[in-house]
C-alpha cells in the first residue's frame, strides 16, 4: 500500500485518512489515478469536488460516504453511482444499527484494500450489469437467527462471481473462535475477500481466457469433483507432508482451492512489499542488477516472481520474530517452499500478463 501526501500542505497522509490531520482538508480517493488527494467544495455545487491540486474534474463521494462508510471519488461525469469498490455490493449490513455500521465499515475497509490490488495490476472486474451471469456481486450477510433462537451462520464463499462474506466475521471474537476451530493460522477479512475473488479471477483469466492445460500442469486436474473433494477434506484433513507442495492446509482440498489461496497469498506479499517500502523497512541488500532495474523497488510493477520471493522471505522473518517478541503469533505463519513458490510466480505472472 502506498503512502500519500496531502496536496494542500504535504503532510503524509495514509490510504485510510478521510482528512488530513495537519491541514483539515477533506480526502477522497481518485481511482483513476489510484491516489489519495486533498479536495475542496466545488465552486458552483456544494455536494460536488474538485481536487486541491488540480481543478480540471468534479467529483461526487461516494454514497457510502454518509455513512463514513467510503471516501472514494466518483467522476460527476460517470454513470455510475457508487465507487469502484461499492458499487458490486448487492446485500449489505443495516447501517442504521450500531452492529451493521460497525461491522460495514470494517468490512469495507478490507473490501477497497482488495480494490486498491485489483487497480493496481488492472485486473478483470465485470459487474452483473457487464456479466449477468458472471460478474462480480458482494453479498455482505447477517447470520440468521432460527425461530428457536439458535443461529444459523452465513457460509462465506463464491459461485460464478457472486461471493458472499459473512458479517459476523467483522466482529473479531466471532472470526477467532472460527479461526481456532477450523485450525487456521490466521483469518482476516481482507483474506476472505482476497481468496474468494481468487475464484472469480481463475474463472476470468484461466478458464475464460483458455489456459486451464498450463495451470493443471502445476495445480492438478480442477474437473475432480468439488464436492467429493471438499468432504474428504474434512473428513480426513490434509495429506502427510502437504507443507511442501501447498500454501495452506486448506488449498490441498481441490486445485480451485490451492489457486485461490495462491491468489490471495500474491496479494498479501506484495501489498505488504510495497508498505514496508514506503517506510522505508528494507532487510536484505538486494543484488546490483535488481537495483539497476528497480531502484524504486515497486513491487507491483516487478515482473520476476522469484526477485518479490527474494525480498519477502527475510522481512516475513522478521516480522514473525517480532511478533514472537511481543508474545503474539506469526504475522505470516506460511513458508515458500520452491514448489509453493513456483505456484505463486505462475499466479503472479497471469497478473502481470506474462502468462
Amino acid at each position: 500500500m502506498k503512502l500519500f501526501r496531502c496536496d494542500n500542505c504535504g503532510n503524509p497522509i495514509y490510504f485510510e485518512n478521510r482528512s488530513c490531520l495537519n491541514c483539515g482538508f477533506r480526502l477522497g480517493f481518485v481511482c483513476e489515478e489510484i491516489g489519495l488527494h486533498a479536495v475542496q467544495p466545488d465552486a458552483a455545487r456544494a455536494d460536488r469536488w474538485r481536487r486541491v491540486d488540480q481543478q480540471q474534474f468534479v467529483y461526487r463521494f461516494c454514497p457510502n460516504a454518509a455513512f463514513d462508510i467510503c471516501n472514494w471519488l466518483v467522476r460527476d461525469d460517470s454513470d455510475e453511482e457508487f465507487c469502484t469498490a461499492c458499487r458490486y455490493n448487492g446485500l449489505v449490513p443495516d447501517p442504521n444499527t450500531p452492529d451493521g455500521l460497525r461491522r460495514w465499515r470494517a468490512i469495507s475497509d478490507a473490501q477497497r484494500h482488495l480494490f486498491y490490488s485489483f487497480l493496481r495490476w488492472d485486473l478483470p472486474r465485470p459487474g452483473r450489469k457487464e456479466d449477468p451471469e458472471g460478474g462480480l456481486l458482494f453479498d455482505l450477510k447477517d447470520d440468521v437467527i432460527l425461530p428457536d433462537g439458535s443461529c444459523q451462520p452465513v457460509l462465506i464463499g463464491h459461485d460464478e462471481g457472486h461471493i458472499v462474506i459473512r458479517t459476523a466475521e467483522a466482529d473479531a471474537p466471532t472470526r477467532e473462535q472460527q479461526r481456532a476451530m477450523m485450525n487456521e493460522p490466521y483469518r482476516t477479512l481482507l483474506g476472505h475477500f482476497r481468496h474468494e475473488t481468487g475464484h472469480f479471477i481463475w474463472n476470468r483469466m484461466v478458464r475464460d481466457a483458455g489456459k486451464t492445460e498450463s495451470f493443471r500442469a502445476l495445480f492438478g486436474d480442477e474437473s475432480a469433483d468439488y464436492q467429493q473433494a471438499l468432504d474428504r477434506h474434512y473428513s480426513e484433513g490434509p495429506p502427510p507432508g502437504w507443507g511442501s507442495t501447498y500454501i495452506s492446509h486448506y488449498a490441498t482440498t481441490h486445485p480451485w482451492e490451492d489457486f485461490a489461496e495462491c491468489f490471495a497469498h500474491v496479494l498479501h506479499i506484495v501489498d505488504s512489499l510495497e508498505t514496508a517500502h514506503m517506510f522505508g523497512i528494507a532487510l536484505a541488500p538486494m543484488s546490483h542488477d535488481f537495483l539497476a532495474t528497480h531502484a524504486s523497488f515497486d513491487p507491483y510493477s516487478v515482473l520476476d516472481f522469484d526477485r518479490i520471493a527474494e525480498v519477502w522471505i527475510p522481512l516475513s522473518m522478521a516480522l514473525n520474530s517480532i511478533h514472537h517478541s511481543m508474545g503474539e503469533r506469526d504475522l505470516y505463519p506460511f513458508i515458500l517452499t520452491p514448489v509453493i513458490q513456483q505456484k505463486l510466480a505462475y499466479v503472479h505472472g497471469l497478473l502481470t500478463r506474462q502468462i
